[in-house]
This record gives structure tokens, sequence and C-alpha cells, in this order.
């Protein structure tokens, strides 16, 4: 990465704490590692946190989370694992070995039981994916799961999550309050869906300004088009975690 695009475009040193800038996580969700490391570039100290997801990691992506990790930052691997306990279990250990602070896993309790025992005694977030925020009960209902309501199921899911031990959960903010309830205040709540006011909702269903999720129970965003489409990322990051600090 280079630290001369930051100084060039005028970027300071971000004023905002640590306990903000670690709460806002940047989707990296781009198509090339060229252009991730641009970004990252544009937004110097004022971003903490990235995510990876299947855009990025299958376009060669996978390195940056160590090139990323060795540069102080925290990368949030966002694969969402599913698959036979033995195969999610080697799946969290390769994670582990490229560096990655946080990782998700869909949350079926025979995945989240082999994330977590994988990751024991590592300081890897094992997160479970409940709903995805792109889904709402019309969805639910043509993928077989009946008359379940999206609140139910995140429900369920989120009490098996907080049994087995896992350390936060993925879920729209709209659900936070509600999952505060099952899982209490220790748990991560991370919530993607995330939009600044007047920002367009793209193909999220359930969407939330950032200080709403905070004080709906939110302990991390992700937000990756505001910033990441913006003709200033680092101001449009700033603005964020200025409205973060704000409700926080």
């Amino acid at each position: 990465m280079r630290s001369d695009r930051a100084s060039d475009s005028g970027l300071e040193q971000a004023s905002f704490p640590d306990a903000i800038r670690d709460r806002l996580i940047v989707g990296l969700d781009v198509p090339s590692p060229a252009q991730a490391l641009d970004i990252v570039d544009r937004l110097g100290e004022t971003v903490s946190t990235y995510k990876i997801g299947y855009q990025l990691a299958y376009s060669g992506g996978l390195p940056l989370v160590g090139e990323l990790s060795r540069a102080g930052k925290k990368v949030f691997l966002d694969l969402k694992l599913l698959d036979i306990p033995n195969t999610v279990a080697k799946g969290v250990e390769g994670a582990l070995r490229l560096g990655a602070a946080m990782m998700t896993v869909h949350a079926y309790p025979h995945a989240m039981r082999a994330a977590a025992e994988a990751a024991r005694g590592s300081d890897l977030l094992i997160l479970g994916v409940t709903v995805l925020t792109a889904l709402d009960e019309g969805d639910l209902r043509e993928a077989g799961y009946g008359t379940v309501s999206v609140e139910d199921l995140v429900a369920r899911r989120a009490a098996q999550a907080r049994q087995i031990g896992i350390g936060g959960l993925v879920a729209s903010a709209a659900e936070a309050p509600a999952l505060r309830q099952v899982i209490g205040t220790e748990m991560a709540i991370v919530t993607p869906g995330i939009r600044p006011a007047g920002a367009a909702s793209g193909d999220q269903k359930r969407v939330m300004t950032p200080a709403a999720a905070l004080q709906a129970g939110a302990s991390h965003l992700v937000v990756a088009r505001p910033i990441v489409e913006a003709a200033d990322p680092a101001a449009a990051a700033r603005a964020i975690l200025a409205e973060m600090a704000g409700a926080a």
C-alpha cells in the first residue's frame, strides 16, 4: 500500500477515537485488488477496518487479508461459511492463518459450533449470519420457510448463537433491539445495509442510517457503496464517523 496518496490528497490523521473508528467497517466491494488498495490509500488513517467479501476474494483479493493486517488494519472476511463441520473448521483455521480479525458463518448450529471450536484460543471474532439484509418475508416463503417471519427466524438463530458461544451476529439494524433482548450486551451485532440519509438503498431491503443503527443496538456498521463510490471516500467516511460519534 502507498502512504503518499493519503498525504497528497490532504488527508490528516483522523480526529475520531479508536472506539468510534473501529465500529465502522468499509466494504471493499470492488472487482480487483488494485482498486481495493486504491480505496485504502485514499482513506488513509480515517478507516481502521475493512470487509473483504465474495467479489474481491474471488478476484484475487484474499492475500489482501494479510497485507492489510500487517499494515495495522483489521479485516472482516465475509465469506459466510456453511458446510459439514470439518470443512467449516478448516476454513476458520485458514482465515486465522491469513490474519483475519472477523469472519462470518451462516448461523446454522452445526456451522457455528465448528467455527467456535476452531477459533477457540484466538482473537478471531466469529459472526453468525442470521437472515441476509437483502431478504424479506416474501423471499423466505419462496425459499420454503413457510410463514415464519424474518424476526422469528433471526431470534431463533440468535438464541442458538448465544448458547453456542460465538462472538456475535450479522443482522439488519432493524432487528438489533430485539436481538439485544435475546443475546444481551456482550455479543457484537454487525449491521450491513447502512445508508446515510439521502443515499440510495441499492439492493438492500432493510436499511438504516448510521446514527439510528447505533441507537438500535448495533456494535459495528458495514458501509460500502456510500464510501467506496464517493468522489471523496475519506470525506464520506468522516461524515459517517461524525454521525456515529454524535450517536454513541
